[in-house]
């Protein structure tokens, strides 16, 4: 399994699951949907989500996605792996709730350690 993880409100993944596919908020924008490696999660989660509440992190075995997967540089210099299409959902193996602590960061969530 080659993980990768992907960050998102609570009610567009619910909705998601009823419509068997997610198409993240960003693939008719920008053409894709960003997703993380397992070192990339906190400094994303802070960056771009910092004190937002109702998040899960879903977590993506890139082997099993049907759309394609190109891993892209970031402005920090960084690949980003990055889903062009819907996700399909039985690509995803688990989803944890994503909480900000009090002070409005996020931490290293426990699930991910050594996937890697």
């Amino acid at each position: 399994m080659n993980p990768i993880f992907h960050i998102t409100q609570r009610q567009q993944w619910e909705q998601a699951k009823d419509l068997d596919s997610y198409r993240g908020d960003t693939l008719d924008t920008e053409g894709f949907i960003h997703c993380s490696k397992a070192t990339q999660i906190v400094k994303v989660a802070n960056r771009f989500f910092y004190n937002q509440k109702e998040l899960v992190l879903i977590f993506i075995d890139s082997d099993q996605v049907q759309a394609e997967i190109r891993y892209e540089e970031a402005e920090i210099g960084e690949l980003f792996p990055h889903v062009y299409g819907e996700l399909n959902i039985d690509a995803v193996y688990q989803v944890i709730d994503f909480v900000a602590g009090e002070n409005g960061f996020f931490e290293f969530p426990q699930e991910v350690i050594n996937l890697e």
